[in-house]
């Protein structure tokens, strides 16, 4: 097996000294940096300071057991992306589910087999840095986008949708008290794309728009400033566009082809392509890509 790279590190939390030792010098083979912490408090701590890049927890510890200590870590805004891999005694099923339920990514009985945990880890580090390296990427467009669960609770967001709370003085608390269970509740009517919820209880207008169903479950949602025209409006109002087609040209932007807009919209792909035929001469462009970049240009700018 290739060697994981160095700057891989592996957080460790289990109160057995025997499988410390075990899972310890499997991955120090691999070049691993190893971190251990023998309970959840600890672990989090531990967490918090030096940011590992995956992290192994046993289900049944004293004081926070490994699923109490899983939700901890998700809840955590900063730590919420750590692929977390149980390993445990407890092989029934309501345990397995109870594990990926509280946000492990994957759940290995014991004793472990070591080629087995290698292999496993090497599939999560992976999944892990493509996830981040596409949130990374949507941090530098600036858009105001927000992945939640089907609960509503907040799973990442990018700088830009932190701040527009700040500006609007959605606090933390609010967003777990107030912003959940509205987005959950709206949720549970199964939206579509381009549907807007407009938030409550808030002295500052703010807006949620959704955008599209993640592979792992989770809901991909645009934050807006209930002050400011954005999407849509804003490309009729800076593009000089009717209602119609500024609503094609922002799916347009946002990467829908034809079949999807007709969808959304609610029209034959044929309508969507004729409204495409006046959109090109308006803007100056020939294709939908060119087209795209106008909008985007426009979105950004704005």
């Amino acid at each position: 097996m290739n060697p994981i790279t160095r700057r891989d590190i592996v957080l460790v939390v289990d109160d057995s000294a025997d499988a410390l030792s075990l899972i310890n010098d499997t991955l120090e083979e691999v070049n691993m940096d190893v971190l251990v912490a023998l309970e959840g408090k600890q672990a989090l701590t531990i967490a918090k300071r030096i940011r590992p890049d995956i992290i192994l927890l046993d289900a049944i510890m004293p004081n926070m057991d490994g699923f109490e200590t899983c939700q901890a870590l998700k809840n955590d805004s900063d730590l919420a992306s750590i692929p977390v891999i149980f390993m445990t005694g407890l092989t029934d099923t309501d345990s397995i589910v109870k594990g990926l339920e509280s946000g492990g990514v994957d759940y290995l009985t014991k004793p472990i087999t070591p080629n087995e945990l290698l292999a496993r880890m090497k599939v999560h580090l992976t999944n892990a840095r493509l996830t981040n390296s596409a949130q990374s990427a949507l941090d530098s467009t600036g858009q105001h986008l927000i992945t939640v669960s089907e609960n509503g609770h907040i799973q990442w967001a990018t700088p830009q949708t932190y701040a527009l709370f700040a500006k609007a003085k959605a606090s933390k608390i609010w967003q777990q008290t107030e912003f959940s269970p509205q987005v959950q509740q709206w949720l549970a009517h199964s939206p579509g794309a381009g549907h807007q919820l407009s938030l409550l209880n808030i002295e500052y207008p703010l807006k949620v728009t959704w955008v599209s169903r993640q592979t792992n479950g989770d809901l991909l949602l645009r934050l807006e400033d209930g002050l400011k025209p954005t999407g849509a409006s804003l490309l009729k109002e800076q593009l000089e566009l009717t209602e119609r087609e500024s609503e094609v040209l922002n799916w347009i932007a946002n990467g829908k082809s034809n079949r999807d807009i007709a969808l959304i919209l609610e029209m034959s792909p044929r309508t969507v392509n004729k409204h495409l035929e006046q959109i090109f001469p308006k803007l100056g462009v020939e294709n939908r890509t060119a087209a795209a970049a106008v909008a985007l240009k426009v979105m950004a700018t704005h």
